[in-house]
C-alpha cells in the first residue's frame, strides 16, 4: 500500500479485532479527526466563584448578586 502524503510504504497496525494504517517516513495516520471543536458557553468568574465555593464551603452564592467586584465599593476616608 503507497501513503497518501508522501506515496512511501504503509505499515499496518492492529490490536485485537481493529486495524489501521500508518507512514513511518511522514506520520501519516489513517485515523479520523475532527479538527472543529465544540465550545462551551464560557463560564462567567461569577460562576466560577460560587461553583468553587458551594462545592468547597457547600455555601450559597457568595458574590452578592449582580455586583460583579462581588462586595461592597472601598473608599478613602
Amino acid at each position: 500500500m503507497e501513503c497518501p502524503r508522501c506515496q512511501g510504504s504503509l505499515e499496518e497496525l492492529s490490536l485485537g479485532d481493529v486495524s489501521t494504517v500508518s507512514c513511518p517516513h511522514c506520520a501519516f495516520a489513517d485515523v479520523p479527526v475532527d479538527h472543529v471543536r465544540e465550545e462551551d458557553d464560557p463560564e462567567s468568574w461569577r460562576d466560577a466563584f460560587n461553583r468553587f465555593y458551594e462545592a468547597n464551603t457547600g455555601g450559597d452564592d457568595v458574590t452578592g448578586g449582580d455586583d460583579v467586584t462581588g462586595g461592597d465599593d472601598v473608599t478613602d476616608g
